[in-house]
């Protein structure tokens, strides 16, 4: 799926039917050459909804895909609305799983529980994702920042490219003299709240701006969606902005390297996948919610910290059969097919203790 595929679905919030034709490819996770440990059945229904995380976008067509191949008829209807958009729709009760960067805020729990018949909605991180400081700067490639120039960059405090803090990490680097455009999303966004939480870990006395899905930095340009922040960079010189690696991978985008005492770390799948060995469970039970305070606050050589962890926000219990079957059989199709195919499109495979404990969460669900 290229990028203009991907601008115009976003851009018109369209309900994508994520099936052969969704965003995978013969090259993707199409065709699973391992038995899964746990393989799924096909029961339940042939449709399920899904809305919320761009992030999780292509992941969800890649799941789907296989889904669909493991269970001919099957398909998943993905909105990609934002994480924000995903979690209040979930608790409308509009769509059968929520799609969201960041967990359900203190103020939904109850409400989500509501939507789920009384019985507490869970958080299933299916998909882990780099983000990407993407930039547009002829000429320098590679540029190295860390969360101290970030934080200043996005709060307003940094607005030159020739600030000494940025030429002190990028030696012999000649910068053009030209301001600084911080791009941002302006929709609510888990990508956002993210890129704040690790701004907030790594650079407290820089970010004081506080987190959440909405940009609190009070500067820059705002764009709609994954797909309008990488238009705004590479349409603006001077512009940098956050956005998952695989969207700046389909665009050709070149992102930053991060050092944060450790030495600068390039933007790679092993990077990302030394980041994720610091990330733990919040909690005990199936309610799979993550503590990335450690993640984002690391700064371990070779490790790449600026890492989401995207989830799927179903209930517990409270669905009608068909629907639970269907998601049970959807979800265990996710975790057991060959993950390591999603590398292809800038995620990272799941760590085999969090397929446990996701497989442990779905079996259970009601």
């Amino acid at each position: 799926m290229n990028l203009d595929t991907a601008g115009k679905t976003l851009g018109a919030a369209a309900i994508v039917g994520l099936v052969l034709t969704g965003c995978g490819s013969d090259n993707n996770l199409g065709g699973d050459s391992r038995a899964p440990t746990h393989r799924a059945d096909c029961a339940g229904n042939k449709a399920l909804t899904g809305e919320g995380s761009t992030a999780q976008l292509n992941a969800i067509g890649l799941f789907n895909r296989a889904w669909g191949q493991r269970c001919p008829g099957k398909n998943v209807s993905y909105n990609p609305t934002g994480s924000g958009a995903g979690r209040e729709q979930f608790i409308a009760g509009r769509v059968d799983f929520g799609g969201s960067d960041s967990p359900l805020t203190p103020d939904q729990v109850d409400a989500a529980a509501k939507r789920c018949n009384g019985n507490p909605a869970w958080h299933l991180p299916l998909v882990f994702g780099p983000v990407a400081v993407v930039y547009h700067l002829d000429g320098v490639d590679p540029l190295v920042v860390n969360a101290e120039v970030l934080a200043k960059i996005f709060s307003g405090t940094i607005t030159s490219w020739r600030d000494p803090a940025i030429v002190g990490l990028n030696r012999g680097v000649v910068f053009p003299d030209i301001e600084i455009t911080p791009i941002y999303r302006s929709d609510s966004s888990g990508t956002t709240d993210d890129f704040q939480k690790f701004l907030a870990a790594a650079a407290p006395q820089s970010w004081t701006k506080g987190v959440g899905s909405e940009f609190q930095g009070g500067v820059g340009e705002g764009s709609q969606k994954s797909a309008g922040v990488v238009q705004a960079v590479r349409s603006t010189p001077g512009a940098i902005g956050y956005v998952e690696k695989g969207f700046a991978d389909q665009a050709g985008m070149s992102y930053a390297q991060l050092d944060d005492g450790g030495g600068a770390v390039a933007l790679t799948e092993n990077a990302a996948r030394n980041a994720i060995a610091n990330v733990t469970f919040a909690g005990a039970g199936n309610d799979l919610r993550l503590d990335l305070d450690a993640l984002y606050a690391s700064t371990d050589p070779g490790a790449y910290p600026l890492v989401q962890a995207t989830y799927e926000i179903v209930c517990s219990k409270g669905y009608a059969a068909g629907t639970s079957a269907a998601l049970k059989s959807f979800l265990t199709t996710a975790v057991d097919s060959d993950q390591n195919r999603l590398s292809a499109a800038g995620y990272v495979p799941l760590p085999d203790n969090f397929k446990q404990r996701l497989v442990a969460a779905i079996t259970a669900m009601g």
